[in-house]
């Protein structure tokens, strides 16, 4: 029989892997539920780790964010209109889909009609699906509820895409605004304010010390362009290595969350990812601290991954969500207090969700409020700049024009 490697976890919150000899992963998933654990993934043991140059062509045939809210909104409408499982994966296979996500409907029609359940075949797809699809998938079938599991599931997919298209379309306008004012810099430095070289050498006067620093920033950037290049792609290179160390990536994140409105901004996107997705995988079924375990791996910063960590941890000795989560005392007070009444009332799902949408608007605001602040900010700081290069270039004309007359 062949080996599959497996992760799971305890009804007390604690991750479990191992081997274990199988005639398929659906036989391996169904001996960690009987022994009441809740199962993460299954797979054969040559596939684990798998990447390297196959990988590579893997990832031709992976669906983006918006195919995989497309596929779950439309089998949670079909098996919504009473179509069995098999009949509404058909459906969409033949809908006019791109041929990579026809591939994937397909495998996973051909795992349901082998009589595995549905999320044995999302989990097959090699990561295609993320731990918290698969998860609550599996809870929707044990409970009998995969209808309403994948409504839920797409409204929570939405959610968290209109709140990363939030966050980007934000920032577009303000980052076209820095790359213009730097081409203008570039421009004026490294061109136009060279072309005056020869007429102030024609003067022979002293020229004023603003137009000594810009001629030299002018003539620097003019000759020397590939070295402030080069300088800046090892800028570069040394950022994502200390972004890629956890050690140091945790330092930095911890850095940011204390830069105030930025820092706020990040506690809130934070916030409203980690309220979502929790109170998404409670109202499915999903332990706690399980919850919590995969509820974390939604989340970029890692400063406030270290306190849902340290949170589980406190968690697991009976202490409560809301205390546990305070203790770092890097999460909004106002998130604090609403997972505190959900706890009291035994309504903490219903209380996250709320969590999360009261933090959605929250972080449109507060976009919003930068947006309007950084705009003229970036406006004013660009006519300023051209306007003293403008000013240097004036003044040593503006002095000959004087000592002429």
């Amino acid at each position: 029989m062949p080996l599959f490697r497996y992760k799971a976890f305890t009804p007390a919150g604690d991750a479990i892997d191992g081997a274990m000899e199988a005639s398929s992963a659906e036989e391996v998933i169904a001996r960690i539920q009987d022994a009441g654990n809740l199962p993460v993934e299954a797979k054969p043991a040559d596939a684990v780790g798998g990447g390297g140059f196959l990988g590579l062509f893997r990832k031709r045939d992976a669906l983006s964010a918006d195919q995989v809210l497309q596929f779950t909104q439309q089998l949670a409408t079909l098996l919504g209109a009473g179509q069995p499982l098999d009949r509404a994966l058909q459906i969409l296979l033949d809908l006019p889909e791109s041929e990579a996500a026809r591939k994937v409907i397909e495998r996973i029609r051909e795992t349901v009609r082998g009589g595995a359940p549905l999320s044995a075949g999302l989990e097959q797809q090699h990561g295609m699906f993320s731990k918290l699809y698969i998860n609550m998938v599996r809870a929707g079938e044990v409970g009998g509820s995969l209808h309403d599991t994948l409504r839920r599931l797409a409204d929570y997919l939405e959610r968290s895409k209109a709140l990363k298209e939030s966050v980007i379309n934000a920032l577009i306008y303000p980052v076209i605004l820095v790359l213009m004012v730097l081409g203008s810099l570039a421009l004026l430095l490294g061109y136009v304010v060279p072309q005056f070289m020869p007429l102030f050498q024609d003067m022979g006067a002293e020229l004023p010390l603003l137009t000594q620093i810009v001629l030299w920033v002018g003539d620097a950037l003019n000759a020397g362009w590939w070295m402030i290049l080069g300088i800046f792609v090892l800028l570069l290179v040394v950022l994502r290595r200390q972004l890629n160390d956890p050690q140091r990536r945790a330092q930095i994140d911890a850095w940011l969350l204390q830069r105030g409105r930025i820092g706020d901004l990040v506690a809130k996107i934070e916030t409203a990812r980690l309220a979502r997705t929790l109170g998404t995988l409670l109202h499915n079924g999903v332990p706690l601290l399980a919850s919590l375990s995969i509820a974390r791996n939604v989340m970029g910063n890692l400063a406030l991954v270290e306190a849902v960590d340290e949170s589980a941890e406190a968690v697991k000795t009976g202490s409560g969500l809301a205390l546990s989560l305070a203790r770092s005392k890097r999460f909004p007070r106002l998130a604090l207090q609403m997972v505190q009444v959900g706890e009291e009332s035994g309504e903490l799902d219903t209380m996250l969700l709320k969590v999360a949408d009261t933090f959605d608007i929250e972080v449109r605001n507060t976009l919003d409020r930068l947006l309007a602040a950084l705009v003229p900010l970036l406006t004013i700081v660009m006519a300023g700049v051209i306007a003293m290069i403008v000013l240097a270039i004036l003044l040593p004309i503006l002095d000959l024009s004087t000592v002429v007359g």
